[in-house]
């Protein structure tokens, strides 16, 4: 990623956090920032787009790909594929742009082996409480059912401490607040900067 000025961030949380709903209104309110779009093998739904949902390819396309090595991450779900092209996140990054990767702790450790510069944020409930009424949502799933799911958050949150940034969405406007303030941050370190701004830095200093 040497000279590309765009970021590659990494974004985890477990079901219930409020990762969806943050990313999406971060997306409204920074156009520098957009979602990574998975390839898929799977048949393209009525009122889906390729390039927007997903890149849709043949299983030999896909094939392809993996032998290629272009893959970050990618996984067989009910017999169909899915996975992260490391070529198409860097057209992106290549035009500038932050790119956001929705994936959970083990794809993050993936992302991290083959991108090393990338940054990753996870976001936590503000209470064991507040996920549960969260996980709860409707009121019409049984205890044994809720109580899995818990399990299943408690076990992706042990992984927080793998990340460059935590967030704690308790209140909504105060967490997109924080989650804008590690993109317009790391917007302004030195390298970017220097990358951005090299004519107005050489006019300054002749």
């Amino acid at each position: 990623m040497n000279h590309s000025s765009g970021t590659l961030y990494i974004v985890s949380a477990p079901s219930g956090a409020g990762k969806t709903s943050l990313v999406t209104a971060l997306i409204k309110a920074d156009k520098r920032v957009s979602v990574s779009v998975s390839h898929t093998t799977r048949a393209m739904r009525p009122g889906e787009q390729h390039g927007v949902n997903y890149h849709f390819v043949s299983h030999d396309d896909f094939k392809g790909l993996i032998a290629k090595g272009d893959f970050l991450e990618h996984a067989e779900v009910f017999g169909n594929f899915y996975g992260t092209s490391r070529s198409a996140l860097q057209e992106v990054l290549d035009q500038g742009n932050d790119l956001i990767l929705e994936i959970d702790w083990q794809g993050a450790q993936q992302v991290r082996k083959l991108m090393p510069e990338a940054l990753s944020v996870f976001i936590l409930p503000p209470s064991q409480q507040a996920l549960r009424e969260r996980l709860d949502g409707r009121g019409q799933d049984s205890e044994e059912i809720i109580a899995g799911r818990m399990q299943e958050a408690v076990s992706e949150m042990v992984h927080y401490d793998e990340y460059d940034y935590v967030i704690i969405n308790d209140d909504f406007d105060v967490a997109l607040e924080d989650l804008k303030a590690v993109f317009r941050s790391n917007r302004l370190r030195l390298k970017k900067q220097q990358q951005r701004n090299s004519g107005l830095l050489k006019e300054l200093l002749s």
